[in-house]
């Protein structure tokens, strides 16, 4: 008993374990069994005694009509006689009455014993003998047994006897049960101990599984396993609970295999949106994040920040030539070499395509931004060393300062980005430092590409004609340049609009317009030059990478009825060669309708001599660079007689540009120079100028600079 009720405290009270209701109405089964058990062997008991005391009462009755029968006559001097027989009863202690009848059932003579007294008179008084059968038992606990004194069919009288069966039974059932209690007591005490020590045998591995599942629930350990060997409904519950167990390991396992999947496609998802997946530094996102908060820090302290802004000079032809696969490796070695160059706190991040940033540890000294931008440049001072291959690849560096840009990202990115071109301007593998002027001439580059639509609408663009003269300084062509009269800005230069145009995506609509320009002047042209000639007009690598620039020609030229014959086209070499395979195509075309082609800034470019083989072109033009140190080198004197002899060797025609006095005339005419072209003789004019100048020059009518004197 005392260790189940342990075992019930220890599991959390007598109430809270399935085995105490259990017990508690097993005790009170038995309890109500062992008190019906013994009810009814008291009743048993009852009956048992009932029927023997009616027996003896029987007995004890006869016995007194044996004795009484001699003398049972109907005179009444026997009376005495039969009293001293009957007064013989009242040593039975339980007798209560005797009474002799006659044979009429006339009372003839009553002894009360002992116990009468324990008997009301009224029931006594309510007996008949008359009515009263043999043996028969009456109430209240009283035997009455009446017998016959003589024959059944003729009795001398009759005998009632009245005996007490409640005392002797009370004291009986007192004694049975002082006797028998103790020993039934200890039989149910026994059956009690054992059935409870059976129901603590039968759920001990139910408290078992309890404490386990317990354990389980605390420690969080699903490889825990419950060993039951019973084969009842518990050890099925116990190996239910095990599989269940190994369910929730496997669910477990999967899931912690699942969320740690989740765990690293989150931290692949937080690296690929912040920093760049091929050379694993900060991408644009995280920067400017970072930088955005740092602006914030430094307004609010009062310091300044500054930020380096590169890219690649070159990497585009590397890119396009040896495939993206090389440019990505030259990218990943940049990466490299510019961490090495950082100290720490500083901070590189690739923006985008070929575009780097480095964020300075709070450094805005003009001596280490530009020491920081030096190193950066001489950083790829080296070539890099690929698959082979030896690849320069230098940068153009651009420096912003956050407090020029009144601590604004948009505004200091921006700066930053000016100051880079401003270096590409320079001529790359530079550094420039932003300065506020810089933003008036981004705006006017700004302004320029919007209005450069409008300007074509609004014909504002202008064309001007510079001749070109033959060895007879007879204007045997002319070459069509563009100018353009801003309303804002005044005269526009193309070195200036040209490049913003080609950078916008707008050059082909400025040369539609040129071409149909000249076209349309051409018969006036030709009025004014009554012999052969030729109008020259550029065309850009932009142009040449336009698929429908031969259609569009074509057009223009059908539309306002032009003989192609008159119409000569210039190209860089730089941008034939960039396009070569569609450059070539398209200019065998053109030639196939009768225009001419001239390669433009002839040995400035490639000046590769195998592709004059290749290309169909007419005539070689001579930059003016060449022209101009005529007079001052040897080594280009001889460069310009090699050019002129090899173009006639090729059988083209050699046109020089730049010339402005005579001495450089003398020269070219006497080397074989064909056409001649140069401010000696016009600056670019208007229409209504050109008209009125001379169609033929003489040369001993200019003075040393070749200015005209005399008309």
């Amino acid at each position: 008993m005392k260790s189940i009720a342990q075992v019930m405290l220890k599991e959390g009270g007598v109430f809270k374990s399935i085995k105490a209701p259990i017990s508690i109405a097993v005790t009170l089964s038995m309890s109500v069994m062992a008190a019906l058990v013994l009810w009814f062997a008291v009743l048993e008991y009852k009956s048992l005694y009932l029927k023997l005391a009616h027996s003896h009462t029987v007995s004890l009755a006869n016995g007194v009509i044996k004795n009484i029968a001699p003398s049972m006559l109907s005179n009444a001097e026997n009376a005495s006689s039969i009293s001293e027989l009957l007064f013989l009863l009242k040593e039975h202690e339980h007798v209560i009455s005797v009474r002799v009848y006659s044979g009429d059932y006339s009372l003839l003579l009553e002894e009360k014993g002992p116990a009468a007294i324990r008997l009301n008179e009224p029931f006594l008084k309510s007996l008949d003998a008359s009515v009263l059968a043999e043996d028969k038992f009456a109430s209240n606990n009283v035997i009455v047994s009446r017998r016959t004194i003589g024959s059944a069919a003729n009795p001398d009288g009759f005998l009632m006897l009245l005996v007490d069966a409640k005392a002797p039974l009370s004291a009986s059932i007192k004694g049975l049960l002082f006797n028998v209690a103790p020993l039934i007591f200890i039989l149910w005490l026994l059956s009690i101990v054992g059935t409870l020590f059976f129901i603590h045998r039968l759920f001990r591995p139910l408290g078992e599984l309890s404490v386990f599942t317990k354990q389980v629930t605390d420690t969080k350990d699903y490889a825990l396993r419950q060993n039951l060997t019973s084969r009842d409904e518990i050890g099925t519950l116990g190996e239910n609970i095990n599989r269940l167990l190994e369910m929730i390991e496997v669910e477990l396992l999967i899931n912690h295999e699942q969320n740690q999947t989740l765990v690293d496609q989150q931290e692949t998802m937080i690296r690929l949106a912040n920093y760049d997946s091929l050379t694993g530094l900060p991408n644009r996102q995280l920067v400017l994040d970072n930088l955005r908060l740092e602006l914030a820090r430094a307004r609010r302290n009062g310091y300044d920040l500054a930020l380096l802004f590169f890219d690649l000079d070159g990497f585009k032809g590397i890119n396009d030539s040896l495939g993206h696969e090389t440019g990505d490796l030259i990218l990943i070695e940049v990466a490299d070499r510019v961490s090495a160059l950082l100290r720490e706190g500083d901070l590189v991040a690739r923006l985008g395509g070929d575009e780097f940033l480095v964020l300075p540890d709070r450094e805005t000294r003009d001596s280490s931004l530009e020491h920081m931008a030096s190193r950066l440049i001489d950083a790829f001072s080296d070539p890099f060393e690929l698959r082979g291959l030896s690849l320069s690849v230098g940068v153009s560096v651009g420096v912003a300062r956050a407090i020029d840009a009144d601590y604004d990202l948009s505004d200091l990115m921006s700066n930053a980005d000016l100051a880079m071109y401003r270096s590409k301007a320079n001529g790359r593998g530079s550094y420039t430092i932003f300065t506020p002027d810089m933003v008036e001439s981004h705006k006017r580059k700004f302004h320029i590409a919007n209005a450069i639509e409008q300007g074509l609408r609004d014909d504002e663009f202008l064309i001007y004609y510079q001749v070109k003269v033959d060895k007879a300084a007879k204007v045997i062509g002319l070459e069509a340049l563009l100018r353009w009269q801003h309303p804002e800005y005044g005269m526009v230069m193309p070195n200036e609009f040209i490049p913003i145009a080609e950078q916008g995506g707008k050059i082909s609509a400025i040369t539609r317009w040129v071409i149909d320009k000249v076209c349309q002047d051409l018969p006036e042209l030709r009025a004014w030059l009554p012999h052969r000639f030729r109008v020259s007009m550029n065309l850009s690598g932009h142009d040449l990478r336009d698929s429908n620039l031969f259609d569009n020609i074509y057009e223009i030229f059908t539309r306002h009825n032009v003989n192609p014959e008159f119409v000569e086209f210039e190209v860089t070499e730089s941008a034939y060669l960039e396009n070569f395979a569609s450059s070539n195509k398209f200019f065998k075309r053109m030639s196939n309708m009768g225009c001419a082609i001239a390669l433009d800034d002839f040995g400035t470019g490639y000046s590769s001599l195998s592709y004059l083989t290749q290309i169909s072109i007419d005539t070689l033009k001579i930059d003016k660079q060449f022209v101009h140190e005529l007079e001052t080198s040897e080594r280009s004197r001889l460069v310009m007689g090699a050019i002129i002899d090899l173009a006639k060797r090729l059988s083209l025609n050699v046109c020089a540009e730049g010339i402005e006095n005579k001495p450089q005339w003398h020269y070219l005419t006497e080397h074989g120079c064909d056409y001649i072209q140069g401010f000696m003789f016009s600056k670019p004019i208007p229409m209504d100028e050109l008209i009125k100048s001379p169609k033929q020059y003489v040369i001993e009518q200019m003075d040393t600079a070749g200015n005209i004197y005399n008309n």
